[in-house]
């Protein structure tokens, strides 16, 4: 199963703060603005997006069909292959993706500590 690019979406207090905290990290703004509410910052191939006031838990996400510089991959499992095959496994979803569809999709999952994951298609 190939989940595609990894990163850590972090819910924060202070959008500024925590850039020039991850700043000092060795990370930069990748995506986003602040006036939006939302950063992705890159370091290598470690993303983590800082979002304010948009979710109240950190969330870890993964994005089928992109490479970590957000390019898209020529081969990819697509967001509803990898959902089919989690539900035959016997996981239950927390939110799903229009399996009738096609492009752009998500769908939610927690693990067994409660962690959000997020598998975000975006191709």
């Amino acid at each position: 199963m190939k989940l595609g690019a990894f990163s850590i979406s972090l819910s924060v207090k202070d959008l500024v703060v925590s850039r020039d905290f991850y700043e000092k990290l060795g990370f930069a703004v990748f995506a986003g603005e602040v006036k939006k509410n939302y950063l992705i910052m890159k370091n290598g191939d470690s993303l983590v997006g800082l979002f304010q006031e948009m979710f109240e838990n950190n969330i870890l996400t993964f994005n089928p069909g992109w490479d970590t510089n957000a390019q898209a991959l020529d081969e990819f499992d697509d967001v509803r292959e990898i959902q089919r095959s989690l539900k035959q496994q016997g996981l239950s979803l927390a939110s799903e993706a229009d399996e009738t569809s096609s492009g752009p999709a998500s769908f939610t999952i927690m693990d067994p500590d409660g962690n959000v994951i997020l598998i975000d298609q975006h191709v």
